[in-house]
């Protein structure tokens, strides 16, 4: 009786002791030896150390960046039960403003931060690449255009494509329903918001694939990563709408996604820390990538 009675004190007194041992956000622990050796033959060593965190993170910022904030948001919180992520959309340079009063943890801004935000405390952390292309019917002529082009036609200057060197024919411009992203990254991008003339707004990228391939004169707006040889991809100023030209940044339709952390990354809590190394992670590359955005290196 005795010996039974030892041996529950010490199964008591161990469990104790790891429960004690485990780290929040924030702070740091070593497991014992013996549980580290089967969470290491069992787990994945980034998904161990990503399951002792608790705590939270706000993300405040851009809306075009709500997609990949959202997906992000969930995975992370899957792999880390004990941290709740909160993403809030109320634009680039409010997140950047509530970075830098303190309200919150990230700031995402889907542009490259001002030197008085960088001077205000602000580091810029290059997340992903928004890319967009332009599409056009498979029987399109029309292979360059340039941003002055691509202006005139989306406010309504230029209606047939006689006016650009193709053939003649009425331009069918197709776009993206109001409140998408992909609309609204375009319209940024060329400075043309509430100024475009559509003939047709769709409510899916699929949609606009299939309405640009099918239509004569038909333009459109797509992500990269949804390009087939369906439609034309139109070169910008003579540059190809490839991911290697988006990432050297001569492709001007692109922008980069930012979260900003007030200060390096390395000053931030746990919970911050491990959030970035899951977007710099394998799967976090490929989370970026499957939300229709170029990673970086």
């Amino acid at each position: 009786m005795k010996n039974k009675v030892s041996k529950i004190v010490t199964l008591v007194a161990a469990a104790a002791m790891t429960v004690g041992m485990l780290a929040g956000c924030g702070q740091s622990a070593a497991a014992p030896a013996a549980d580290t050796a089967v969470a290491d033959a069992e787990v994945p060593a980034a998904d161990t150390t990503a399951s002792d965190l608790s705590g939270s993170i706000t993300l405040v910022g851009s809306t075009s960046m709500e997609k990949l904030a959202n997906a992000l948001s969930e995975a992370f919180m899957q792999q880390n039960p004990g941290v709740t992520v909160s993403p809030e959309f109320v634009g680039s340079s409010a997140g950047i403003e509530a970075l830098l009063a303190g309200s919150a943890d990230i700031g995402n801004s889907s542009r490259a931060l001002k030197d008085s935000e960088k001077e205000g405390g602000a580091v810029e952390n290059i997340v992903a690449i928004d890319g967009i292309a332009v599409v056009v019917d498979p029987a399109n002529t029309v292979v360059d255009l340039t941003k002055a082009n691509l202006i005139d036609i989306y406010t309504g200057k230029v209606t047939n494509w006689s006016d650009l060197g193709g053939e003649k024919m009425p331009i069918v411009v197709v776009g993206r329903e109001s409140g998408s992203g992909t609309r609204g990254a375009f319209e940024e991008l060329l400075e043309i918001e509430d100024q475009c003339v559509y003939a047709n707004e769709l409510d899916s990228t699929g949609a606009v694939m299939a309405k640009v391939a099918s239509t004569p004169g038909a333009i459109g707006y797509v992500s990269l990563d949804v390009v087939d040889d369906t439609v034309i991809a139109e070169s910008l100023e003579g540059v190809a709408a490839t991911a290697e030209n988006i990432k050297a940044g001569n492709y001007f339709l692109s922008r980069p996604f930012v979260m900003a952390t007030k200060g390096e990354i390395a000053e931030q809590n746990e919970c911050v820390k491990a959030l970035f190394d899951y977007i710099a992670s394998a799967e976090g590359k490929a989370l970026i990538e499957s939300v229709g955005l170029i990673t970086v290196d």
